[in-house]
């Protein structure tokens, strides 16, 4: 599902129990350094929003960063909020599951609704 869309950006929803945003460039970019450096300097900023906001709405423990582009080739951001009983904690989501559990979380829906109002505030002023 996608959240936020504009001319050179989108933020996509992971499906996961943890708040888990991507962060794409439109253009398929294989590696970080083809992007220009005006869109690099922006993703950073959008980086920079979306990790605000997700720590001041979820109070998360740790806020795990990753960019990988193994399975998927091209340039994207996972922003994702984690908690000490989530079920991969301290692991990476990508690693070992180390218990079951049911996280109690906010409303996702006025988390993606600041997210937007902010990256508008942003970009559209």
């Amino acid at each position: 599902m996608i959240i936020y869309e504009d001319n050179e950006l989108y933020i996509e929803k992971e499906s996961s129990e943890i708040p888990w945003l991507k962060i794409f460039t439109k253009e398929p970019y294989k590696e970080l350094g083809d992007v220009p450096k005006e869109l690099r300097v922006r993703l950073w900023e959008v980086y920079d929003i979306v990790e605000y906001e997700m720590k001041n709405y979820y109070n998360p423990a740790k806020i795990n960063m990753a960019s990988f582009g193994n399975m998927l080739p091209r340039v994207h951001i996972h922003v994702m909020a984690r908690f000490k009983d989530d079920s991969h904690f301290p692991n990476p989501m990508w690693g070992e599951k180390l218990r079951e559990a049911e996280l109690n979380l906010p409303d996702e829906k006025e988390f993606y609704k600041r997210v937007r109002e902010a990256l508008d505030e942003k970009f559209l002023t």
